[in-house]
């Protein structure tokens, strides 16, 4: 018998079910904080967790992010059972609304908070139309839809900015007199400095495995020893005690100098001063209010206390409301339905860019030649870990530079990513990052050439390509912009980028499209990018 299963009997020994008020506990709502657990008294409570085989069957999940769900899932088990309640633990191999079905009909009607997933909403909707579950709203969040429209002006375009702005001034957060503090509702332009190696970077806390952990580790190695990524569980914050202390960690160690280096990137440090707690909010290990609270109470820089709570406050609740909106952009209002697509197997298939290359093995580990590609990649299979400028200026510039199928990047992203879940990885991914959406949420393409990631990084002193004479990167942005002039002359924020590809020389805008016609076949075929074979390829178009 499992170390975990036996912990979980002997706890609960003698506990009588009947009389129970039973709920189903989604594998990203390990909180007794929120509804319907917080408000059934626990000697009252019974708790069903699923753990099914079935959802890492259905995309190949970094090792490292089954290892968060399953060792934080088990280890809530226990400690709702040392807490009083009677928990369930179901193991299978069948959907969730299979084996919530199967529960169901066993101890009667069942509670739920309403997931924060699309897919789990559309497998537990037949239960809800059939009267045996009841969605409760999900009380993690904190925003409202109504909040959402009310600072839209109808049908989208939809601005972030004009969301935190009204967010704020309802919830007077960072605000004096009805006035931002600092003058400015976002103090983003302080937040850009490159990082020189000081003040020093913290190193991340550890955790030592229990067996409980260690179990989850030899199961994840036995049954799913195929998937990507390196496991390793001193990394992962699996009890409730760990993720008070990672959170602690980050505002002793990380919130002073969050945000000036805030999009800084470097080989020398993953983490940077990022906190690392996207994996426990999401999972609900602690609550965005938890969060917020604390940071407000914090004598750091406003610029650093700002800038953390747009990330929470801001861009996170926005995401979740323009996924909700659009049923996770399978339905797009007004102008954007066209561009509505996709099935509930696949995902959302938006594709404003018309970009239809496939995922070249350079994302799986394979090298490229371009150090700040193969050093993110590397640093997100060995941690299921980079941070958000990381994955929008080099993972997703990259790949919508060459013109990669945006569905299937999205898809990387949610199997590679210990925090990835679809209500925050599609609007990312699709949205911001390859803008497969157009501007439904986002004013233009984040995409650069090689000036931008050597502004903000240490990688190019180190890469074989000089940012300034002959990085491909540059290249494949020009080569970009002149593709795609006609999509993007309707964005008004490109029109004098758009110019100056208009007056780059004939020459120059061939060998543009050269050089992305090069990089794309040598990077699907896993070959490495070098200065020599750029070289011999331009001497052979001179001649």
């Amino acid at each position: 018998m499992s170390a975990f299963i036996e912990r979980l009997r002997q706890i609960q020994k003698g506990r009588e079910s009947e009389g129970r008020q039973w709920v189903f506990v989604a594998y990203d709502q390990l909180t007794d904080q929120l509804e319907p657990l917080s408000s059934i008294p626990v000697k009252e409570l019974g708790i069903i967790l699923v753990e099914t085989t079935w959802k890492p069957a259905q995309r190949p999940y970094h090792k490292q992010k089954l290892g968060w769900i399953l060792a934080n899932q088990r280890h809530f088990a226990l400690e709702q059972a040392k807490r009083g309640a009677l928990v369930r633990y179901v193991f299978g191999d069948r959907d969730y609304g299979e084996i919530i079905r199967e529960q169901a009909q066993d101890v009667g009607r069942l509670k739920v908070m309403r997931p924060a997933e699309w897919e789990l909403r559309r497998l537990l909707k037949p239960l809800v139309d059939e009267g045996l579950l009841e969605m409760v709203p999900h009380g993690g969040w904190l925003t409202t839809s109504a909040q959402f429209q009310e600072s839209q002006s109808g049908d989208p375009p939809w601005r972030m900015d004009s969301f935190y702005r009204l967010i704020r001034r309802q919830n007077g957060i960072l605000m004096e007199d009805g006035k931002p503090l600092g003058g400015q509702f976002s103090l983003d332009e302080e937040n850009r400095e490159f990082w020189p190696g000081s003040p020093k970077a913290p190193e991340l806390p550890i955790f030592e495995p229990d067996s409980i952990t260690k179990e989850v580790g030899e199961l994840i190695e036995a049954q799913f020893g195929d998937h990507p990524g390196v496991l390793d569980l001193e990394q992962i914050a699996a009890t409730r005690e760990d993720a008070r202390e990672q959170w602690q960690w980050a505002l002793d160690e990380c919130m002073e100098h969050f945000g000036p280096f805030e999009d800084a990137m470097s080989q020398n440090s993953r983490t940077l001063f990022h906190t690392r707690i996207s994996p426990l909010l999401n999972l609900h290990r602690i609550l965005p209010t938890e969060v917020i609270d604390d940071v407000l109470e914090l004598e750091i820089p406003l610029n650093s206390k700002e800038g953390f709570i747009r990330q929470v406050l801001g861009w996170r609740e926005f995401m979740r409301h323009v996924h909700e909106q659009t049923e996770g952009f399978r339905a797009l209002p007004g102008d954007f339905a066209e561009l509505s697509s996709g099935d509930s197997s696949r995902g959302a298939t938006p594709n404003f860019l018309e970009a239809d290359r496939g995922l070249p093995p350079a994302y799986w580990g394979a090298k490229s030649g371009l150090l700040c590609l193969d050093d993110t990649v590397q640093a997100v299979v060995e941690e299921g870990y980079s941070h958000h400028i990381s994955r929008l200026m080099v993972l997703s510039n990259l790949a919508t530079l060459l013109a990669i199928d945006p569905r299937e990047v999205t898809d990387w992203f949610w199997e590679m990513y210990i925090d990835a879940f679809d209500w925050v990885v599609e609007p990312n991914v699709l949205g911001m990052g390859t803008f497969a959406m157009s501007n439904l949420f986002t004013t233009k393409p984040y995409v650069s050439g090689s000036n931008y990631i050597h502004k903000m990084s240490d990688y190019c002193g180190d890469c074989a390509f000089h940012p300034k004479k002959n990085c491909p990167i540059g290249s494949l942005y020009w080569a970009f912009l002149d593709r795609q002039q006609d999509r993007l002359a309707e964005q008004g924020r490109m029109n004098l980028m758009l110019s100056m590809v208009r007056r780059r020389s004939e020459e120059k805008r061939a060998w543009d499209g050269r050089v992305f016609e090069l990089v794309s076949e040598w990077l699907e075929a896993g070959e490495v990018i070098t200065p020599e074979r750029l070289d011999e390829a331009k001497g052979q178009v001179d001649d």
